[in-house]
């Protein structure tokens, strides 16, 4: 049963797509950076092995990790550090979760951990805003955990050939979660990304989402810019590193949009 009495707790976003290379990190980062720059307070949850979000900020300090935090051995004082951002906060991640499926298989809630790690009243002090979770590029029980925690999934969707056909696994997972553990689930969004307004074949994706997806489809679109293929090598998200470029902007009117939404939505 909720406790009225608690704070109403940060809105949950996991952005998650199952085939790589189509911008989840690069979107979950700058993201969080352009919701910072628009005055809110962010956690970024990294749940990929690979690590890159962590990397992709600067989190040097690995010890206790999303790992730590899943198989309940860490508190999250332990567990989340400050990012070189004002306002940003990360649970890292390293390659130690790529045996959290096989781990944590036979606990009976090993799907709701990242869920009750989330909303422990231990959190409430932190006061964020916003978390954002960036899950593995496949549909594990990671995934299945950040779906189980989050209010709502933020899908990247490269502008390429056969890309909406990818999404058709998604849909089912978000479905079958919906289902069977988290009934609120919403899609918050696809965005459209590496988006190239001079190739035709960027156009015809962009219409093939909107007149399949209509308006799950955010107005912003991310575009095919080197300045955001660099940044995360400098470990700056790219409204730091360089903060007048296209990318840079797009994320910002990114933040924007998302916020604007959310804003209607609690009206």
């Amino acid at each position: 049963m909720p406790d009225p009495t608690r704070p109403m707790g940060p809105k949950i976003i996991a952005v998650a797509n199952q085939k790589g290379g189509v911008g989840k990190t690069t979107t979950t980062i700058n993201l969080a950076a352009g919701l910072v720059e628009e005055g809110m307070t962010v956690l970024l949850v990294d749940l990929d092995p690979q690590g890159n979000a962590s990397t992709g900020i600067g989190a040097d300090n690995r010890d206790t990790t999303t790992y730590d935090l899943l198989l309940g051995e860490a508190d999250l004082a332990t567990v989340i550090q400050p990012a070189s951002i004002d306002g940003l906060s990360i649970i890292p991640a390293t390659v130690d979760l790529s045996s959290a499926d096989i781990e944590l298989y036979s606990n009976e809630k090993r799907s709701f951990l990242m869920h009750d790690a989330l909303r422990q009243e231990a959190m409430d002090a932190y006061k964020f805003d916003y978390i954002l979770i960036d899950c593995p590029p496949s549909l594990n029980l990671l995934t299945v955990n950040a779906m189980v925690a989050a209010h709502s999934v933020l899908v990247p969707l490269q502008s390429e050939f056969f890309a909406l056909e990818g999404l058709s696994q998604l849909m089912l997972t978000i479905r079958e979660v919906r289902q069977t553990a988290n009934s609120k689930l919403r899609i918050e969004g696809v965005l459209l990304t590496m988006f190239d307004a001079r190739n035709n074949l960027s156009q015809q994706v962009e219409q093939d989402a909107r007149e399949n997806l209509g308006d799950l489809v955010f107005e912003t679109k991310i575009p095919r810019n080197v300045r955001v293929s660099e940044a995360p090598s400098f470990a700056q998200p790219v409204l730091d590193y360089d903060s007048a470029s296209k990318g840079a902007e797009s994320y910002r009117a990114l933040a924007r949009e998302l916020l604007t939404k959310h804003a209607k939505s609690a009206a």
